[in-house]
């Protein structure tokens, strides 16, 4: 193994985080970059077939709940073993990589290694040294030694930035929310989750090295499982250049659009007051991603061939992608068995960890506004459907559903296309994004359902 134990590598995650996958470290070089991204190597200790490997693909993921996460491997090897923590030794896979001031990776090779982080960081310590006042630098709690270290992190995330905006990759604006919960557990509120460059910055540095394992794997013609997201299905195209001409709006490429295509919409729409409507149906006409051993490329990020190397912690295809890795540096080949079922497998589990996650935080919302009957709110329109429409409410981030039947009396017509219902003596028409007044009808904590009504 490569001897990193004196390169101070550090780990950055959100002040909850438990289980530590990856750690970076960048230097300038010559003209460019030289940045590290050093992932755990759970693969030293998940052997192909032994009963670790046998319960974690059959978990396939780790599973986040509020407060708690049941892990795709034993805490012993998520939280202890195989977790970058600071200031021990950790074995790790790491992906090296020569980067330019034009943010393209010009050479990158793997190799397994010793490390020992040098710090344990949050991405509001990093992003307070980073982009924020000078003054916010000496109150981050970092080390001032590693300060110099971070600057460079961030002149090659800037350099990977200008790289995935040339490319075109779409970047959506993403909102996010978190449960707050009191001293006895019980939930007490709920806050929008507010995301810093320093999130981006640990993203545009997992996105460099995932694309360089894809390619590694490829150039010594080594099968691998993909993760392929493909473009918008010929009926979800029609469906929306459909809705983009009631704007007087179009999307480029034809019947294949380009990511590029998507971006320069994207672009073109930031400055609307209905931006927020535009992204969601944008979005919506994409499929989902997947694990695939048949490379179709990433249709979101642009890029021509992408895997998931930086999270085998919580990831079964992750440590796929590690045995395969090795397995060329050793000259080998790394057989999991059908690698189309296992795509397959490792699709439905993602789905499934979503699912349950989901779940559990609308009962806990749920719970949260068991005492709020007949309380009104302002909302948001968050779908549209033949059988009413979906609110999220303004402050409190909380989605319920308005039925059709509460409407009023006129008679809907459900318009997929313009993701719109609308009364046939036009009176009233309930688009999504709109804004509604409600008041809360119902909660049914056995269904985690909640109604509204319109509140005028």
């Amino acid at each position: 193994r490569t001897d990193l134990t004196a390169t101070p590598l550090v780990t950055i995650d959100g002040e909850t985080a438990r289980d530590f996958d990856d750690a970076v470290f960048a230097e300038r070089d010559g003209r460019g970059y030289r940045l590290l991204v050093a992932i755990a190597d759970v693969s030293h200790y998940v052997r192909p077939g032994d009963a670790l490997d046998r319960e974690a693909r059959e978990r396939g993921t780790s599973v986040y709940f509020p407060r708690r996460v049941i892990p795709m491997l034993p805490e012993h090897l998520s939280n202890g073993l195989c977790s970058l923590n600071p200031k021990v030794e950790r074995l790790a896979m790491v992906c090296e990589m020569s980067i330019t001031k034009a943010g393209r990776v010009a050479a990158h090779k793997f190799y397994p290694a010793v490390m020992r982080s040098a710090a344990r960081l949050t991405y509001t310590q990093v992003a307070d040294v980073l982009y924020k006042p000078a003054g916010a630098t000496a109150n981050s709690g970092i080390d001032a030694a590693l300060i110099p270290h971070l600057r460079c992190l961030d002149e090659v995330f800037q350099s990977l930035l200008n790289a995935r905006k040339q490319r075109g990759a779409i970047e959506f604006e993403s909102s996010e929310t978190e449960l707050v919960f009191d001293e006895d557990g019980k939930i007490k509120g709920i806050r929008a989750s507010v995301r810093n460059d320093a999130h981006r910055l640990i993203e545009e540095c997992m996105l460099a090295a995932n694309v360089c394992a894809a390619t590694f794997l490829e150039e010594h013609d080594h099968k691998l499982l993909y993760r392929v997201h493909a473009g918008p299905t010929p009926e979800k195209l029609d469906n929306l250049r459909e809705f983009l001409r009631e704007f007087g709006l179009g999307l480029g490429g034809g019947s294949k659009p380009a990511t590029k295509d998507y971006a320069r919409l994207m672009e073109s729409i930031k400055d609307r007051p209905d931006r927020a409507l535009m992204q969601t149906v944008l979005l919506r006409s994409m499929q989902q991603a997947m694990y695939s051993p048949d490379n179709e490329g990433h249709f979101g990020l642009a890029y021509p061939a992408y895997a998931h190397f930086t999270s085998p912690i919580r990831r079964y295809p992750d440590l796929v992608v590690h045995r395969a890795i090795k397995a060329v540096l050793a000259k080998e080949r790394y057989e999991p068995g059908d690698w189309r079922a296992l795509g397959e497998t490792a699709s439905m589990t993602e789905r499934r960890a979503d699912d349950a996650s989901r779940d559990v935080v609308q009962w806990l919302k749920c719970f949260f506004m068991k005492d709020k009957v007949n309380e009104e709110f302002d909302g948001t329109i968050s779908a549209v459907t033949s059988f009413g429409i979906f609110v999220q409410l303004e402050t409190l981030f909380v989605e319920g559903l308005v039925h059709i039947s509460e409407l009023g009396s006129d008679y809907f017509k459900y318009d997929a296309a313009r993701h719109e219902l609308r009364g046939e003596r036009g009176l009233h028409t309930y688009r999504l994004s709109g804004k509604v007044r409600v008041r809360v009808a119902h909660v049914d904590m056995d269904l985690a359902r909640i109604d509204f009504r319109l509140a005028d």
